[in-house]
């Protein structure tokens, strides 16, 4: 059994496999069968205790049986989802950890453990989904503080009155409601669609990763091998000094450079066919996700499910750079890691311009917290989308962030009393200078922003440094809950898929001023 974390996956070999879970809390297990755009295709593919099956997903005796030959062929997911049994008694501190697994002809094929940080009560944990002609699961973990509610309609499932004695009706929602997809491959070599612009680089980095694991798989084996072989040629004092141990230790290398060649030029194949295809999307991707050169910058205003962070290279690897992308809102904030706000200056001017970018539908309101004002080079460019001027007292911090908690609560009162209006507002956090000059409360409230930011189309970045380890546990927990970008040279990141390392190269808003106003005020 393979023990998944957070973003792994693995293939599936069985047809049948069965999906159960147990937690601290009491459970329901329910299924959803989704889209590409991860919405429902109508309310008979939310599968619950009231409504137990669809083609191919069977609840019974609280698992959920996948038969994945039967599944809808246009499907191109199932979401495996856990949630609060609303006949238990309530439990503080939400679910708790759960434990999700998967097995199949009877045996266990994976297992996920995972905490939600912030006490949601409703959770998708584990993603089967199609991967060529065969079947994946990936381990998810994304919580929903607002419960099943907010998680059904995330994903295109209206829930119509919830009496206590009654299970909910659900009907397909309004496609006003909005969720990312997760950064995640899925069918290899599918066109490249602008509205799933994300979901294909997401792809090409599945591939590139798998390429790259291939290639120091190959290049250790035939290191191995060469070993083996040139210790058999002289294992016998007798012989090895013999022209036929000569020649048993040339065959060996050249068996060795062979497989070398062979690993190599298979590398080289896969990442000039990747480069192409990437060269490719950067001329149709939206804005938010192309590079600065691509002609997307000078055309029309494109909305994006994702925004471009940078590249992934390997210096060992060849010429290949892989568009490293997110989904938004940012309700998984973005830490950039840095000593000094000011020496990230460029990095955060970028992630504003796409910010701004990826919903030039939606008027950006932003929230920028800069006690040391390294921002001032660009903050006037952005006065127009500014709530308020620039925190730069300390004092001021916890007025501004409850603002925000205040504003993500009544939307939450809104959405369960069926009074719920989508966000017609992109809002970004912007909490530099963290976590210094910000008391604990203010911790608490970005955390608080993370589970319930996204009902009011909330995107949070942070900078400062990484707090992963710190003694305060909510701090950490914290720290641990977010995407870190390094910014000190050679500082890895390690792909979900195969745990092979790349580094980073950060985008940086350009240097030329008139480049940087077009971009900073939405008018590229």
């Amino acid at each position: 059994m393979i023990e998944l974390k957070a973003g792994q996956n693995t293939a599936l070999a069985a047809e049948v496999v069965v999906f159960g879970a147990k937690g601290e809390a009491a459970l329901d297990v329910s299924a959803l069968v989704v889209a590409d755009n991860f919405r429902v295709f109508d309310s008979d593919d939310f599968v619950f205790y009231n409504q137990p099956a669809t083609a191919g997903v069977r609840l019974s005796g609280g698992e959920v049986t996948i038969r994945l030959t039967e599944v809808r062929g246009d499907a191109r997911s199932v979401l495996l989802v856990v949630s609060a049994d609303p006949a238990a008694p309530a439990r503080s501190g939400g679910l708790g950890t759960v434990t999700a697994r998967l097995t199949g002809n009877g045996a266990p094929l994976a297992e996920f453990i995972t905490t939600p940080a912030f006490g949601e009560d409703a959770l998708i944990c584990l993603e089967l989904y199609r991967r060529g002609d065969g079947w994946k699961v990936r381990a998810i973990g994304q919580g929903y503080a607002g419960g099943l509610a907010v998680l059904l309609t995330a994903h295109g499932v209206e829930v119509d009155g919830e009496p206590e004695d009654e299970s909910p009706e659900v009907t397909p929602a309004s496609a006003a409601h909005t969720m990312s997809a997760p950064p995640a491959a899925v069918a290899g070599g599918a066109p490249l669609e602008v509205e799933h612009g994300l979901e294909r680089l997401w792809m090409i980095f599945e591939d590139a990763a798998r390429s790259a694991a291939a290639l120091v798989s190959s290049l250790d084996y035939a290191a191995r091998r060469l070993d083996n072989e040139l210790s058999a040629a002289v294992s016998d004092p007798a012989t090895r000094n013999t022209p036929a141990a000569e020649a048993a230790r040339q065959a060996a290398q050249r068996r060795s450079d062979e497989l070398i060649a062979q690993a190599e030029g298979n590398h080289h194949r896969d990442s000039t066919h990747l480069m192409r295809e990437i060269a490719d999307a950067d001329r149709i991707l939206p804005p938010a996700l192309a590079s600065w050169d691509s002609p997307a910058w000078d055309g029309e205003a494109v909305p994006s499910d994702g925004i471009r962070l940078g590249e992934l290279y390997a210096l060992d690897r060849g010429r290949l750079r892989v568009p490293y992308c997110v989904p938004i809102p940012l309700t998984r904030p973005l830490w950039i890691d840095t000593e000094t706000s000011a020496a990230a200056a460029p990095v955060v001017g970028a992630l504003l311009a796409r910010l701004i970018a990826a919903a030039p539908d939606r008027h950006t309101v932003i929230d920028m917290i800069d006690l040391t004002r390294s921002f001032t080079g660009f903050a006037g460019l952005l006065t127009p989308m500014l709530y308020g001027p620039p925190i730069t007292d300390h004092s001021d911090i916890s007025a501004r962030l409850q603002a925000l908690v205040d504003a993500a609560e009544l939307a939450e009162i809104a959405y369960n009393s069926n009074a719920f209006t989508p966000p017609t507002e992109h809002r970004v956090l912007l909490a530099a200078d963290f976590p210094h000059g910000y008391q604990a409360s203010d911790v608490t409230r970005i955390g608080l922003l993370m589970a319930r930011g996204e009902l009011i189309g909330l995107s949070i970045v942070i900078v400062g440094t990484d707090e992963s380890d710190s003694p305060d546990s909510t701090l950490a927990m914290l720290a641990q809950n977010c995407r870190h970008l390094p910014t000190i040279e050679g500082t890895p990141l390690f792909d979900p898929w195969t745990g092979s390392p790349w580094l980073l190269d950060l985008d940086l808003l350009p240097t030329e001023p008139e480049r940087q106003a077009r971009l900073l005020r939405n008018n590229h």
